[in-house]
């Protein structure tokens, strides 16, 4: 497939604040793998940006969020593992559950 023919990939990153305290984990698998990164996704045909980052963040930590909101949004060429990303952050509140299940 020819470089004109690709397009970049959806991605959501959800920033969850509680206790004044910002959630990373460390990144699992072959893109970027032993980093640390906020919890999320692809976007999925028809999902909003908020279904997407509540989705992704109980796939991934077993934790509900709220009030999540527009946090900013990355253009991410990353041209050494051939890839291409818009990546739309969001912050939201932990509202419960994941470890401590509260």
């Amino acid at each position: 497939m020819s470089s004109k023919s690709k397009r970049p990939g959806v991605g959501i990153g959800v920033y969850i604040i509680k206790d004044s305290k910002l959630l990373m984990g460390e990144r699992i698998g072959a893109h970027q793998a032993n980093m640390f990164a906020a919890p999320g996704g692809h976007l999925e045909f028809g999902e909003t940006w908020e279904e997407c980052a509540e989705r992704e963040v109980m796939e991934e930590t077993g934790i509900k969020i709220t009030n999540a909101r527009f946090l900013g949004v990355t253009n991410d060429v990353m041209l050494d593992d051939d890839r291409h990303y818009i990546t739309i952050a969001i912050a939201a509140d932990y509202a419960r559950g994941g470890v401590n299940q509260r």
